[in-house]
């Protein structure tokens, strides 16, 4: 008989809510065309858990706030840039994520949902720049990060990468008009230099038809001058729910 109450009390609290508290944590990809990097910006914690390590800017979600207000705060509060892509990534929520949860887990419960942001590096200024708590890092040679953080940057990166293969998302964070080698170099630092070569990638994005030649030339560089073009948004949105590679 006691060992039925023992084991009920078991499955009552195994069977109980948890009570949960969630946070925003942003993987900011910057693309530094100059030099071939894809960065992400890192902070270092000064709290525990994990305090004095490397972690994505993240934050609890306050009352009266939406996700997309958290994420769009945490930007704010660490770059200033005119030109970006944000989308929401996914949920984390394993029981063992954060060490702030019971050992027999089924107490306060810590969710991530997670976002991930793309500027170009020459357009974003840090607004703690040269902070020993922030900085850029190659997305190649991140350090251990904090919690479960390093999944989420892998998880981001292939989103970003099948992202640009299928989506305009590259033309959002580009100037108002550009020139195709520049489309091209943003991809290939992306996707790696031999994603494709220039003359296959410039043929399949012109035949798309939604970029607009502005009948202006590039005065940037040396040698001839290059035709700069638009993103056409109203001939996207024709196209938009057709199978698209832009590489």
């Amino acid at each position: 008989m006691q060992g039925s109450r023992v084991m009920g009390s078991i499955s009552e609290e195994r069977n109980s809510l948890a009570e949960f508290r969630v946070g925003v944590d942003a993987v900011i990809f910057s693309i530094d065309t100059e030099q071939n990097r894809l960065l992400v910006l890192l902070v270092r914690r000064r709290e525990e858990p994990f305090r004095g390590c490397w972690a994505l800017p993240g934050t609890l979600v306050r009352r009266a706030e939406s996700l997309e207000a958290a994420a769009y705060r945490i930007l704010a509060e660490k770059i200033r840039v005119e030109n970006l892509y944000l989308e929401q990534l996914y949920t984390f929520g394993g029981p063992e994520r954060d060490p702030r949860e019971a050992a027999e887990g089924y107490g306060v419960r810590y969710l991530s949902v997670s976002y991930f942001a793309l500027v170009r590096f020459q357009d974003t200024q840090l607004l703690a720049d040269g902070v020993e708590g922030i900085a850029w890092y190659p997305a190649d040679q991140i350090p251990p990060l904090a919690f479960d953080h390093e999944e989420i940057c892998r998880y981001a990166r292939r989103r970003l990468c099948a992202k640009l293969e299928y989506s305009p998302i590259a033309f959002d964070i580009l100037p108002s008009t550009f020139t195709l080698g520049e489309v091209y170099q943003l991809y290939g630092t992306v996707l790696g230099e031999n994603f494709s070569d220039y003359s296959n990638f410039r043929a399949r994005l012109l035949k798309l038809g939604i970029l607009r030649d502005t009948g202006q030339k590039s005065t940037q560089g040396a040698g001839r001058p290059a035709t700069l073009y638009c993103f056409d948004a109203a001939a996207f949105e024709k196209i938009r729910h057709k199978p698209m590679v832009f590489v």
